[in-house]
């Protein structure tokens, strides 16, 4: 029987942070990668190790900007052309997910575009969390790892010691994910209804359900200005809400967002470490995903099953 391929973890450059954590959680090294810059701008990676024969894992978020996402492909790239055995993209941060389908004429599927392009570059899976849209695993043909960060969230929440908890859905496509915390902690489940003009831009909203006397745990997957989210808190606590806070797996938090959440009815925000925080925020807690990738990272090497890392 031929000796099992080495497994070895690099590091994009945006999201060195996060796999340093990944590293001490599951006791290995980084390898070493190098990006090289030039002075236009253009950029090439390369690995100053071999991988030949090596279950190459390549950490790297795709937030904005694109250059994250190329740099990724490069990797790839690179891993293939160094003869790598497997190449696993984990990508905690998946990307241009909110282009996941053609919801008005004549614009892009960029989900799909970004699964073709991983695809091309050579990748063999793909490991995620909390994908906008869980439809998107359906746009690649090669395994995909979707994670939740219900496995860090719950047990969090559980730990807040919260009376008269309300679980609440920041919209409607978020009802799915709000009626199984909703069901899995046995709390009743409350919806916000917003209407939209255009992107990150909110005209009318209105809560189903009951929120007085209760402390609210709105959930989303991701908050980019913060817009629906503080808007939402709002008109919790006008409706008698004890108190608001959110769980947010993607701290994207782009324009005016910390203003808003720092000025806002929100006690607390907790995010994941799947992007980093470009400032702090006296709202905003940080629960790390590290030693939940570092453990499914190392099921996969040895091709075990990762079901056990889902809570519900």
């Amino acid at each position: 029987m031929p000796p099992k391929a080495a497994m070895k973890i690099f590091p994009g450059t945006q999201t060195r942070y996060l796999a340093e954590k990944i590293s001490i959680c599951s006791g290995r090294e980084l390898g070493n990668i190098n990006l090289i810059r030039f002075s236009d701008g253009e950029f090439a990676t390369a690995y100053e190790e071999t991988v030949r024969g090596s279950h190459v894992f390549l950490v790297q978020s795709t937030f904005p900007p694109s250059d994250n996402i190329f740099e990724l492909l490069m990797m790839i790239d690179a891993a293939k052309r160094a003869s790598a055995y497997k190449i696993v993209a984990v990508m905690p941060y998946f990307g241009f997910a909110r282009q996941d389908r053609k919801d008005q004429p004549r614009v892009s599927i960029g989900a799909k575009l970004v699964a073709d392009m991983l695809m091309t570059a050579g990748v063999d899976r793909i490991i995620t969390m909390d994908l906008h849209a869980d439809q998107i695993q359906g746009f690649f043909n090669i395994p995909v790892d979707h994670l939740y960060a219900s496995s860090i969230f719950v047990p969090h929440i559980r730990s807040l010691g919260l009376s008269d908890l309300v679980i609440a859905s920041p919209d409607v496509g978020g009802t799915k994910r709000a009626n199984t915390y909703s069901k899995f902690l046995g709390t009743p489940m409350v919806i916000c209804h917003k209407h939209r003009s255009k992107a990150n831009v909110v005209d009318e909203m209105r809560i189903i359900g009951d929120v007085e006397g209760k402390n609210v745990i709105i959930l989303d997957d991701m908050i980019d200005t913060a817009g629906t989210l503080t808007k939402a808190a709002e008109m919790m606590k006008q409706e008698g809400a004890l108190s608001v806070r959110a769980f947010a797996t993607h701290p994207v938090l782009s324009g005016p967002a910390y203003e808003r959440i720092d000025n806002s009815e929100l006690c607390e925000v907790f995010v994941t470490d799947s992007i980093p925080l470009r400032k702090p925020s006296s709202k905003i807690k940080v629960l790390s995903v590290a030693q939940l990738f570092a453990d499914t990272i190392d099921k996969v090497y040895n091709n075990q099953s990762i079901s056990k890392q889902f809570v519900i």
